[in-house]
């Protein structure tokens, strides 16, 4: 397809690029990147204001327009249409974190006294909130228990062990790359079942049968 003449040079040079890409090119991803990474993630922490989160939004971001790349018609700029995508995206991710009462970028401590924002609606409420903290606590325990054993150590070492992402990878001698992904993953299939009506009433009624 030939480009919009409309275009500026600099879009002109991003649909060399594109084409390259498709083509297998995998300098030309990398070089889309690097034109653009920067800009996106300014953008991304400015809607999310977290550094680890702007960080995986604009990995995510990358990822989705590269596998879309043979999508892309050069009607308009190729940036226009990456930030596109990256700005649906983290719009998707914030409505994502306001339906999921669940704050799972906070560390989890079972000796802590912080309040977690793990909200589960319950027909009779706890007047004790110690307790409801501990129950808030075991049904977490018990999400992340059916997860895959690849899924649940991710979730384990973040989360409750409070490594970096770096030390993920170094313990488990993986790149950076995987152990975010694989994070993402998991907290999207933790928000998943969160948002479940069914599995959230089974494992309530599992914890409090174990309370007894």
């Amino acid at each position: 397809m030939i480009p919009n003449p409309r275009l500026s040079d600099r879009a002109k040079q991003d649909y060399v690029l594109v084409v390259k890409a498709i083509d297998g090119a995998q300098d030309a991803y990398a070089s889309l990147m690097g034109r653009y990474r920067g800009a996106i993630h300014q953008m991304m922490y400015k809607m999310v204001s977290n550094t680890e989160d702007a960080s995986d939004l604009t990995q995510e971001a990358f990822t989705k327009a590269f596998n879309k790349l043979p999508s892309y018609e050069p009607r308009y700029a190729f940036s226009t249409w990456l930030f596109k995508i990256a700005t649906n995206n983290c719009i998707d991710h914030i409505r994502k974190k306001r339906l999921v009462t669940l704050s799972i970028d906070e560390t989890i401590k079972e000796d802590s006294n912080q309040q977690f924002s793990f909200n589960i609606r319950s027909s009779a409420p706890d007047p004790e909130q110690r307790l409801m903290k501990d129950q808030r606590l075991k049904m977490m325990r018990a999400l992340i228990g059916q997860l895959s054993t690849k899924y649940r150590q991710m979730i384990e070492m973040r989360f409750f062990q409070e490594l970096s992402y770096d030390e993920i990878a170094t313990e488990l001698n993986i790149p950076l790359g995987t152990v975010k992904a694989q994070l993402f993953r998991a907290k999207e299939m933790l928000h998943n079942e969160l948002k479940n009506p069914a599995a959230l009433s089974y494992l309530e009624h599992n914890v409090r049968v174990a309370k007894r």
